[in-house]
């Protein structure tokens, strides 16, 4: 990706759990902090969610919002956040929330280097065994977001 779409204060680690509606709040104010996504980027993944579960496999989700929302997006962005006790995504489990924002076509490129990332069991591993939260900003970095 040409240019950052993640910094250091846009990850986080929370040593409890968390509701799927808690989780997606915490990635949109994270996103909105950035000046990426507008107040209302929040409706849009909790409208996103209601039709299709943006649950991903291998303990992640990555809320997003729909395509008719994409008004709401100002500009490129992520946020990750991980719950070690962990957040019940519509029955599965999930620990590492990834939200995103792309403005334009970049969302593509962004979720396929997020689904990478997590499709390695090894990689994440290595997520899950990150200490602070720069530790987890380092390994999600690598992957060139």
């Amino acid at each position: 990706m040409a240019r950052d779409v993640l910094s250091i204060g846009q990850v986080r680690i929370h040593s409890g759990s968390a509701t799927r509606e808690e989780a997606m709040k915490e990635a949109a104010d994270i996103l909105e902090a950035a000046g990426a996504v507008t107040s209302r980027y929040f409706d849009a993944m909790q409208q996103r969610e209601e039709t299709v579960s943006t649950y991903m496999g291998n303990e992640l989700a990555i809320p997003h919002g729909t395509n008719e929302t994409k008004g709401e997006i100002l500009d490129s962005a992520l946020s990750v956040v991980r719950y070690d006790g962990g957040v019940d995504w519509g029955g599965e489990p999930v620990t590492f929330v990834v939200g995103i924002a792309g403005k334009g076509d970049e969302h593509l490129e962004i979720l396929s280097q997020i689904a990478i990332l997590f499709s390695d069991e090894d990689d994440v591993a290595r997520l899950k065994a990150a200490d602070t939260p720069e530790d987890l900003y380092r390994i999600v970095a690598a992957t060139g977001v």
